[in-house]
């Protein structure tokens, strides 16, 4: 059964990975559209080791993958995998946190629905019941390992 220790460790290995600033950075930057290593330096303004050891990190952690664009010298790209784009709702999560509690009524940037200009809204959503809910409804339940 689950308990607080296997969900703490869940966390902190989580946070090893993409905890960092420059992690999320790097991150967001690649939501974005930044794919190349001289795209992301120039964005973050980021020191070349840094970024080289972030990129490798979130290679290895399957949060983007390096693809060759060019040959001669060699070149890449760095995407993210779906496990890194699944990481999106939690940037827009601290996004929000922070035009909310740091922005003092005037945040720099709004996140809206592209498609019709509709300012976002976050929430959590039970498939089960149809409906949204706040935070205090959640409670953490030890996974049912019989379901495929």
């Amino acid at each position: 059964m689950a308990g607080r220790g296997d969900d703490a460790t869940t966390l902190e290995r989580t946070l090893q990975l993409v905890g960092d600033r420059w992690s999320i950075l790097i991150i967001r930057a690649a939501l974005r559209g930044v794919r190349r290593f001289d795209e992301f330096q120039s964005d973050l303004g980021i020191a070349r080791p840094i970024l080289t050891n972030r990129l490798r990190r979130l290679v290895d952690g399957g949060v983007m993958a390096k693809e060759p664009y060019q040959e001669h010298p060699p070149r890449y790209e760095y995407k993210l995998t779906p496990a890194g784009v699944a990481l999106s709702p939690a940037l827009v999560a601290l996004i929000r946190w922070g035009e909310h509690h740091l922005a003092d009524g005037d945040a720099d940037i709004v996140l809206v629905h592209a498609p019709c200009g509709t300012e976002l809204e976050q929430g959590f959503w039970c498939r089960h019941c149809a409906t949204t809910f706040s935070p205090g409804a959640i409670r953490a339940a030890a996974r049912d390992r019989t379901d495929p």
